[in-house]
Parts: C-alpha cells; structure tokens; sequence
C-alpha cells in the first residue's frame, strides 16, 4: 500500500504551538493571576496560562481560553479578545475540530485587521494555513504561506520565515515535490541554527525524517526522529513528545525492529490519552495493531486495530478512519475472516468516495478483490482487480505529474538566478573593456572629492540632527517620569489622607471632642485641593501636547474632572489606580465610565480606552 509518513500529516495539524514553559514559571503564573482582579492584566495572564500548560493539559488549556475570551470582552479589550479567539481556535484545532478552529480563527483575523496588528494577521493566516494542509487543500495552503513570507520578510522576523519554510516543506511534500521540501526545511534550519530555537529545529528534524521515510530511507528517518524526540523531552513539550514516539514507532516497524516500534508506539499512546487527543490516539493504536499483525500476533493486532477504528469513529477526520478501516479489514483477510473484511472494506469504500481519498480507493478495491476471490466471486473480484488497476494507473500519471511540475519548478528558479549571473558577468567584462581617458580620471578624482566632502558635511548634520533628537527624546522620558512620578504620589496622598481620617472619624465616635471634626474638615479640603492637580496638569501638557483642547473640541460636554479622568486612561493606569488618584470608589469609576460613554456617543462596540488613546 502506497502511504503518506504520518509526520507533516499530523503535524499539518498541530503545527505552531507556543513554547512550553517550565513548571517553575507556570507555578509562579498561577500565583500572580490568583491576585488578581478582573482587568486586562489578567487578560494576559490568561493567555500565558494557556499557552503554559496547552503541550500538556489541554482540558485546563481549553478552560484559560475561555476564561480569557469572556474577561476580554466583558472588559471591551479588543487586543485581548482577538488573542483569546486564537487560543480557543488553537485549542479547537489540536483536537481535530476544524470547522470551530476556524471560526475562532477567523473572528481573531478581523479585529487584528482592525486596528493594524500585522503581527497578529501573520500569526492567524499560519494557522488557517495550517488547517487548509489539514484537509490537503494544498494550492490554498501555499497561497495563505505565500502572503506570509513576504509579511515575515517586511516585518523582519528571522523566527517567523524559519517557520514558514518548514511549513512549506510539509505542503511541496504533500504534493510530491520532495526536492523543494528538502530545500525549504534546509533553509529553515539554517535560521533556526542561527537564533537557537530548539523546538523549531527538532519541528525541522520531523520534516527532514518524514522526507527521509518518503525515500524508504528508514534508518536515516529514525536518526532525524529520535533527535527530534530527544530535544522534546529536554524541552518537557509532551503534545510533540507523543507524535514524536509515533513517527519514531513507525520508522521502527518499517526496519522491522517490532520490540522498538511497540515500546515507542505504547509510549505515544499513553502520552495521547494524557493530553486526551484521539487523532494522535487513533494514528499510534492503528501502527500498534499492524506492528503486531506484521509479527502474526493476529489475535492482539486485530484487537488494537478495531480499538483504533472505535477511536477514529470519535474524531472529524475521514482519512484517519479510512485508513484504520483498511488496515483491520487486511488483518482479517490474513486470518480468513473474509466477510468480516468485506464489510469493513464496503463501509472504507462509501468513506472513500464521500470524502474524495482516490489514492485509498485503490487499495480498498486491491484487498476487496482478495476476499472476494476466496469466496469465489470471481465475476467482482474481476471488477475490483479493474477498478485497482486504473486508479493506481491514474495515480501514477499524476506522480508522474507533480514530479514534471516540480522539475519545471526547480528549472525556472535556476533560470532566474542564472540570468542574475549574466547579468553581473557582463557588467563585470564592460568595466574591464570601458577605456578611461586621463580627463576623465581627473574628472572621476574631482567628483570623488566633492563626494566625499557632500558626505562628510551630510553626516556632520545627520549627526547633529541625531544629538538633537536624542536631547529631545531625553527630555520627554524625564517628564514622562515626572508626570507618572506626580500622578502616583496624588494617589499615594490620598490613600494616605483617607486613612487618617478614617481614624479620626473613628477617634471622634469614641471621645466627641470638636477638634476631630476640624481635623477632618482640614484632611477633605487637601483631598480636594485643585494646586495639586494645576501642578499635574503642567507635566502632563508637556508630555500629552493639546491634549485637553483637543477633548473640549471634539467633546464639549466634558466635564472639568471627567477630563481629569481622560488624563488617567491616557497615561494607561488601572481602574484601581485611578480610584486611588481621583479620591472616588469602584462604583464611582463604572459610573464615571458610562458618563463619558454617553457623552462621547459611543457605542457598545466601541472601546472608551481606545479612543482616549487615540485622542
């Protein structure tokens, strides 16, 4: 049977997962979010959540993301919304979910669109790449990698392009062209070489045995697998720990080394039903039962290979359940069970053809012709030799295809870089015949001068125009640091001041002498003392630059201290932090807020932060 190595297959699937990050940090995660309140720093907090324990508990993964996404938008943070969809779509996608991966997916491309966040359009167009190779939409998949490259090239992430050339060795290996593979993960290690990403690499290693395995060059694929695997393990990456044991199961079991295969396949599994993935389940199950059936274990082959269909019959993904059908009904076949292998094979076939799998087709209509003739149905069995036949005379047109597409390929990059070295060939051999006359050297010796002395003039400017930004960049971060320092200590005062008269209010209660009453009447006026705010005010015009004229302008209704309260969203402080400042209680802030809403014609979409900020 002609078959796909499992790894760019699965890891088409589960491709881009955020780094793991040790217990320690995720220890100390916890810690912090169980501080705090809910604001957009807990927002955050989440998203780290998440991508901390998602290789390794998916369940309490799934259960951040959501947290997340219902905290970002009650809070009307757009940025953190956008980034919860991606994890609910990320947690959506890991456990074969496609169509719900890719609805989250698209939500978070929207608003990250909104606001030009290209970073953010680049990270979801991978992912909806990514789930486009899932379902072997192959020419979509190198269109969506296509945009990113030349994104990742402007935005200048040596990261981001390692990514995306291993990605595309998956999609050109998928396709049959197993040479512009070779290139594109060469050139993806070579960066991540270059920037030391252990876990990139060991994602290239995979590709690189995948290919290997393509070629039937077995051992070679079970060295870049178990490299792959090692750097996992150091990394404690458990989700590709497990489709490492897998891959690595499968290359033993192809050299016929069973014990290997069934110690690195039961270790997958375990690790699958640890993470709860029943794709990856199903796919380590399935090379269980035909590692056993390989060694005529018949008995515990047939087992684990209707366990694996039972687990695949869970799971959204025809072709893996296709595949576990084929290799049961071929197991029963090899006992004698021929009806048995019949209907499993009638049932792959409806499969098969709902879902268009043509290259699987073939082999269903091969191994049906086999029952069929045991049972002396030799008219069908005919027909199916036939339908066999064509389809894998089809297939090997269409190799033979991809392969002329992928020749014709490689022809027209060599063309291009040819005529590269042509042309500078022949810049070269016009500046050794140009005949240069004394004139024109002394003229070439004037004009270098002068040039020199341009430059040297231009870069004396440049340098003083350098000097002078700096001195100004300077300044501006020693009043920013001015205002932050004065609007923390009017909240330091405040704090202080309430807490004073909160005991002289209890003081009075207990002794009723009228000096307490002076005492706090004193402490109210301090807390309400506008030269404290005229001071704050000065440092923050400095900083903020017309900011006050530009909301009475544009909000007219504004009121003296809700522009107060401007100032403190423009500088970002938290609500608490504001509270404190502005002498008022939570409830006050919420009310607050919705006053300026109001009176800013905003609607329920719109986020108050934002358009402060942009003020």
């Amino acid at each position: 049977m002609k078959s796909t190595h499992p790894s760019f297959l699965l890891l088409g699937l589960l491709f881009s997962l955020n780094l793991t990050a040790q217990q320690q940090n995720l220890d100390s995660l916890r810690a912090v979010y169980n501080t705090l309140g809910e604001d957009t720093l807990k927002v955050e907090i989440l998203g780290d959540l998440f991508n901390a324990t998602i290789n390794r508990d998916m369940q309490t993964a799934q259960a951040y993301a959501k947290e997340r996404l219902q905290l970002a938008k009650k809070l009307n943070y757009r940025k953190g919304t956008a980034d919860a969809h991606d994890d609910v779509g990320n947690y959506f996608k890991y456990t074969g979910k496609v169509d719900s991966a890719r609805f989250h997916f698209r939500k978070a491309l929207d608003i990250y669109k909104e606001y030009d966040n290209l970073k953010g359009e680049v990270m979801i167009t991978y992912a909806l790449a990514t789930l486009e190779l899932g379902e072997g939409n192959h020419e979509k998949a190198l269109e969506l990698s296509d945009q990113n490259l030349a994104k990742r090239e402007q935005m200048g992430d040596s990261l981001g392009l390692g990514i995306e050339y291993n990605f595309r060795a998956g999609i050109f290996e998928q396709k049959g062209s197993f040479k512009i593979a070779y290139d594109n993960i060469l050139k993806a290690l070579a960066i991540y070489d270059k920037i030391d990403e252990p876990l990139r690499k060991a994602d290239a290693l995979n590709g690189l045995g995948s290919l290997e395995a393509s070629f039937l060059n077995f051992e070679k694929a079970n060295e870049y697998g178990l490299e792959a695997l090692k750097i996992y393990r150091e990394q404690d990456d458990t989700l590709y720990e497990a489709v490492s044991c897998n891959v690595v199961g499968q290359s033993y079991m192809s050299l016929n080394d069973f014990a290997n295969a069934e110690k690195y396949l039961l270790e997958a599994i375990a690790l699958s039903k640890q993470l709860n993935i029943k794709l990856l389940e199903g796919g380590a199950t399935r090379n269980l039962g035909r590692n056993y059936v390989k060694q005529k274990r018949y008995v515990e082959g047939i087992e684990a290979l209707e366990q694996a269909v039972t687990i695949h019959r869970q799971t959204p993904r025809p072709i893996a359940l296709v595949r576990s059908l084929y290799f049961l009904a071929s197991a029963y076949n090899e006992t004698g069970q021929r009806q048995k292998a019949l209907d499993v094979l009638n049932e792959s076939e409806i499969l098969a053809k709902s879902s268009k799998f043509a290259a699987m087709l073939g082999d269903i209509y091969g191994e049906r012709s086999k029952a069929l003739e045991a049972q002396s149905d030799y008219k069908t069995a005919l027909a199916d030799v036939r339908e066999f036949k064509r389809l894998n005379d089809s297939i090997f047109n269409s190799d033979k295809t991809k392969q002329i597409e992928e020749l014709r390929t490689i022809y027209e990059t060599e063309k291009k870089e040819q005529q590269i070295v042509l042309q500078k060939n022949e810049i070269d051999l016009l500046e050794q015949k140009a005949e240069i006359s004394n004139l024109q050297r002394i003229l070439m010796g004037a004009a270098l001068v002068l040039s020199l002395l341009g430059f040297y003039a231009l870069r004396q400017k440049m340098k003083r125009n350098r000097l002078e930004r700096e001195k100004v960049d300077a300044e501006l971060a020693f009043k920013k640091k001015e205002l932050t320092t004065h609007a923390l200590h009017l909240a330091k005062k405040n704090e202080v001041l309430e807490s004073v008269k909160q005991k002289a209010k209890e003081l009075k209660l207990a002794e009723n002498q009228p000096g307490y009453q002076q005492l706090i009447q004193t402490i109210n006026f301090d807390q309400q003392d506008d030269r404290n705010w005229e001071n704050f005010t000065q440092y923050f015009e400095q900083v903020h630059k017309d900011f006050a004229s530009n909301v009475k302008s544009k909000y007219p209704e504004v009121t003296k201290n809700e522009l107060r309260f401007m100032a403190l969203m423009k500088m970002n402080m938290s609500s608490k932090e504001i509270a404190a400042i502005l002498n008022i209680s939570t409830d006050g802030i919420k009310k607050a807020r919705q006053r300026l809403r109001k009176k800013m014609d905003l609607s329920p979409e719109d986020s108050l932060e934002n358009t402060v900020l942009t003020i």
